[in-house]
């Protein structure tokens, strides 16, 4: 068995040679793909590559419609034999920008209409959604015809030139693979699901009419601020930037600079909005403005059940009492170098490898701020 094993691998890594880093990509998936599902038949692999290279263009009415169709449609999954998919099973990655979140997600705290707003905010039209497929088609005939997957040559390119022929048109799951699988999923942009379980704990901590507030913090170039447009984007929440609450040009001195986590005017964001919001009053507070060095007029800030406080020493230990949840991203010194590299002058790039990220890890390390987040997420290239 062993020897056969080896023989398989072998030929499969001789079949990948030569091949670009798309073709690559797209060859793995698929062999990833066939192993999960070793039952799938031709049209399971057309609708892997469809939903790969079109994602979920669908005709959507609205969210309380796509939500109802979903709670439904997990009903049925309940009472059937999918309710045993867990863990791997549970995100299928395809060949793209996609991936498909089977709706068993919803047992882990992941509500039916957070499902339905990020597969709402994902359908939109790929405009080389063709051109995307058919470099795809051309590894699966490779594929195919190496002896990787379980259909004969002639029958596969057959079957693919009568599918060109169509227009590409949605392909539906074969019988067997329905059979054996019970498929029920959402086809969602990845964008979000590299945060599912973050989603799921905030869907799991919005019970009622209670407001809930969360921290997230990490190094420069994390993506605290794009987590943070991402929540906005499925919760509608109010959002707090740190950058807002620089210091002032007369609290900027070698004293302060020397305090863990003094690099930021924490006393003014805990006044201004943290105290507030735990006293349930108005919030109005002034942000800082760079180009003037000075504080802006004074803002108020409408309240949504999710308050979001993202930035670089939100998780100050003056300031973490005041959060229900907080989440840390935690970036590679490598990514977070290239990165700031990449956003940033060579100037602006070289003053935060010697002044910003050195103040930032002393504050990581003195206030123990990973360690007491209540989620720690990795930052992926």
């Amino acid at each position: 068995m062993q020897n056969i094993i080896g023989k398989q691998k072998e030929k499969e890594s001789e079949a990948g040679k030569g091949i670009d880093n798309q073709r690559e990509q797209t060859f793995a998936l698929l062999l990833s793909h066939y192993r999960k599902y070793p039952q799938l038949q031709m049209e399971d692999i057309f609708k892997y590559l469809y939903q790969s290279s079109f994602g979920c263009e669908h005709m959507i009415s609205s969210l309380e419609k796509v939500k109802e169709r979903i709670l439904e449609e997990k009903d049925y999954v309940d009472r059937g034999k999918d309710t045993h998919l867990t863990g791997d099973f549970l995100v299928d990655i395809l060949d793209g920008d996609y991936s498909r979140v089977h709706l068993n997600y919803l047992n882990l705290g992941l509500k039916g209409e957070t499902l339905a707003q990020i597969f709402l905010n994902s359908a939109v039209t790929e405009e080389k959604g063709r051109e995307k497929l058919q470099e795809k088609l051309i590894v699966v005939s490779d594929m195919v015809e190496k002896g990787l997957l379980p259909f004969s040559w002639k029958e596969f390119e057959i079957e693919k030139g009568e599918w060109e022929a169509a227009g590409y048109p949605p392909v539906h799951h074969s019988q067997m693979f329905r059979e054996a699988y019970a498929p029920a999923y959402r086809v969602v942009a990845n964008r979000y699901v590299e945060f599912l379980p973050l989603l799921a704990k905030i869907d799991q901590l919005l019970v009622g009419d209670t407001k809930i507030t969360i921290a997230i913090d990490g190094g420069s170039g994390s993506g605290k601020t794009t987590l943070a447009k991402i929540l906005k984007e499925v919760y509608d929440c109010t959002v707090f930037h740190m950058d807002d609450f620089f210091l002032r040009p007369e609290q900027r001195n070698a004293e302060r600079y020397k305090e863990a986590g003094g690099n930021i005017d924490w006393e003014r964001f805990l006044e201004e909005v943290l105290i507030p919001l735990r006293k349930s009053k108005v919030v109005k507070y002034r942000k800082f403005d760079c180009s003037t060095m000075e504080l802006s007029p004074y803002i108020e800030e409408k309240m949504k059940k999710l308050i979001v406080v993202e930035g670089a020493y939100s998780m100050h230990n003056q300031l973490n009492g005041y959060y229900d949840f907080s989440v840390f991203m935690d970036i590679s010194p490598k990514l977070q170098r290239e990165r700031i590299g990449k956003r940033n002058s060579p100037e602006a790039a070289q003053l935060f490898y010697e002044r910003w990220i050195p103040l930032e890890d002393v504050y990581f390390s003195e206030m123990k701020v990973r360690e007491r987040c209540d989620m720690v997420i990795p930052v992926q290239e």
